[in-house]
């Protein structure tokens, strides 16, 4: 470099390299943090992704082994809420398209264009959230595998959708087929299609 001694402009030199070139242990040092970052940031989104795995009327759950009914939740009423936080979220909020109604020990939802009958609603006991009910007049608003349970038109359809239950009866009238280890019964009379979510046994 013009004006520098060759002394002075050698160690410009090696300070550039040096600015350049990873010290070794800088990098070993910095290692391990990245990793339990990384770690970190993994571990945060599984908790988020599994906080609501089943939203009935957002998340697209196609595959029958992953719902649990303790997953399940309905406008994010979950299975053992407690029962404030159902009515602040079922009967406070105002649900678009969706009229509420207290009937015993029931919260029914029905659709607005059509408030013939419920559509969905949980059942409150004892202070706490323990079923969780959707049929087939709530099938515009459900997402994932149960939008097409909802639609099926046979009790071997819903079996094609959700494997052999665990037990169940069947006759000229219609179906119950229960899914006792994942917790939800399907019932099935015609063109009425019904799904029960409860804790599992």
């Amino acid at each position: 470099m013009p004006g520098l001694s060759p002394k002075r402009s050698s160690s410009i030199e090696c300070l550039g390299v040096a600015h350049q070139k990873e010290d070794p242990m800088e990098r070993g040092r910095r290692q391990p943090w990245l990793m339990s970052l990384g770690l970190g940031l993994y571990l945060i989104a599984g908790n988020i992704a599994s906080a609501d795995p089943y939203e009935l009327t957002k998340h697209e759950v196609l595959d029958p082994t992953k719902v649990k009914s303790l997953d399940v939740s309905l406008f994010g009423v979950k299975l053992g809420d407690p029962e404030a936080k159902a009515i602040d979220l079922l009967v406070n909020e105002k649900i678009p398209g969706v009229k509420t109604e207290q009937e015993a020990t029931f919260l029914l939802l029905l659709d607005q264009r059509k408030p013939t009958g419920p559509m969905a609603g949980v059942r409150l006991m004892d202070g706490k959230v323990d079923l969780i009910f959707i049929n087939n007049r709530f099938a515009y608003k459900t997402r994932g595998i149960f939008r097409n349970v909802l639609n099926s038109e046979s009790p071997e359809e819903i079996r094609k959708l959700l494997g052999k239950e665990d037990s169940g009866d069947e006759n000229v009238m219609g179906a119950m087929l229960n899914y006792v280890k994942q917790g939800f019964v399907v019932n099935y009379l015609g063109k009425d299609v019904n799904v029960e979510f409860t804790p599992p046994q």
